[in-house]
């Protein structure tokens, strides 16, 4: 068993290791070309160098104290395989003939091309060391293997009807479907997994209904302003042509249905971007109680229907304790949604407070409302898109049930939270907690 382990191993090192000797082989090759051409190269300078200037025939080029020599007869000259009569043999342009003897310059460079030699046969026979060392580098990979396909071996003979659970457990999965998404096979040893798919497939049937409440309830919404819109459009078709009363009140709700149109895709498209990651912040130091206090001011020139009250000192629009960091804009749009969540389901004359204050290392704002209040039910659902509850339905007060959603989005990407106390008839209380910066 183990003298078989050893051969896969064995045969992919020599592979990888045949490679690296062939790639050596040609460098060497290279390497060699190179150095005999230059040695020519330089063999030939230095001849020339020797001759006196009559021989030359004026093909003599200086650059840079480097001769480029490139007389018309050149060559060597020898007599068979007798290195010893072999010369270098120059026609000079004086109709004389130049003959240097190779011997000594070959008795000089047989020393260092035998050393040279000697180290690339070494280099070559180093195929064998890589192979070993790839196959030590290899063996850890092979016993894995062996040891993985012992364990299945060990596994099916010992216990035959593991094969048998898992077809179970496959057929209990086909038959979930998304009405009754459950897992059940009856096998106790399977029933930590069936937990795990049951929570899993609970998970997904939960935001499947959820994209398929949403997509119907912004259908519907958007099939509510676009139907008065067509009615309009009607009526000032049928009589708004010579009706001036019937033109001004055509215009008017035109008007109204339009920006109404606008909010609620303004909404849904913010919704959409954070959900795809695409609604950037751009965070600078915030101080809350400033954020509290313009909102205070500009909700008391915009509504007066209600009073406001603010309770933030004046000495804390300065205190650096009530500095967070986050997106000013998006802050505040959030506390605006609350206040005017507020607004809309609070009684004309009542009361809307307003507060900033330092919790721990958080920093908070709250909201107090003397609405209609909501039900427990109502307040576990709230921050659900289109979502809204039944007493808020039938009340006066429209809104497409995005506000709170993007609040929500709003405090969660600044790593805040959002606490809601309501009871029906008496009034709502959000505070909103962030992270102080310091």
């Amino acid at each position: 068993m183990r003298f078989e382990s050893h051969r896969p191993t064995a045969s992919i090192a020599r592979s990888i290791s045949w490679g690296f000797t062939w790639r050596k082989l040609l460098r060497i090759i290279c390497s060699d070309v190179l150095v005999c051409v230059v040695l020519t190269i330089a063999f030939t300078w230095f001849c020339a160098r020797q001759l006196p200037p009559q021989a030359l025939d004026g093909i003599v080029l200086e650059r840079g104290g480097i001769s480029v020599i490139t007389p018309g007869n050149w060559g060597f000259a020898g007599q068979g395989r007798d290195f010893g009569t072999w010369v270098y043999r120059i026609s000079g342009a004086d109709g004389k003939t130049y003959d240097f003897s190779l011997l000594p310059y070959m008795r000089m460079l047989v020393p260092y091309a035998v050393f040279a030699l000697f180290c690339q046969v070494l280099e070559l026979l180093d195929f064998f060391s890589d192979t070993r060392r790839v196959r030590r580098t290899l063996q850890p990979l092979n016993d894995l293997a062996i040891a993985a396909e012992a364990i299945g071996q060990v596994t099916a003979a010992s216990d035959p009807m593991q094969t048998d659970k898992m077809a179970t457990l496959e057929q209990a999965i086909e038959r979930a479907t998304v009405d009754s998404p459950t897992v059940s096979t009856g096998d106790k040893d399977l029933r930590s997994i069936e937990v795990a798919l049951n929570g899993l497939l609970r998970q997904m049937q939960e935001a499947k209904l959820q994209q398929m409440r949403f997509v119907s309830d912004a259908s519907h919404e958007l099939r509510t302003p676009i139907a008065v819109i067509q009615g309009y459009v009607n009526m000032l078709d049928r009589w708004g042509k010579t009706d001036e009363d019937v033109l001004d009140e055509s215009i008017e709700a035109l008007k109204a249905e339009s920006d109404h149109m606008q909010e609620l895709v303004e909404s849904l498209l913010f919704l959409a971007r954070g959900d795809s990651g695409r609604n950037a912040l751009n965070p600078s130091d915030v101080n809350l109680a400033q954020v509290v206090h313009e909102v205070w001011e500009e909700s008391c020139m915009i509504d007066e229907s209600h009073r406001y009250t603010c309770n933030v000192d004046e000495d804390g629009l300065d205190d650096p304790r009530m500095t967070t960091v986050g997106d000013l804009a998006m802050l505040k749009q959030s506390l605006r949604i609350i206040v005017q969540n507020a607004q809309k389901y609070s009684p004309e004359g009542s009361t809307i407070d307003l507060v900033a204050r330092r919790d721990g290392n958080m920093v908070c704002y709250v909201v107090t409302d003397e609405g209609i209040g909501m039900s427990e039910q109502d307040v576990r659902h709230i921050f659900e898109r289109f979502y809204r509850a039944d007493s808020a339905r039938d009340g006066s007060a429209e809104g497409s049930g995005l506000g709170l959603s993007i609040a929500k989005w709003i405090v969660d990407a600044h790593e805040g939270s959002i606490e809601v106390i309501s009871h029906e008839g008496v009034g709502t209380r959000f505070t909103v907690r962030l992270p102080a910066k310091g």
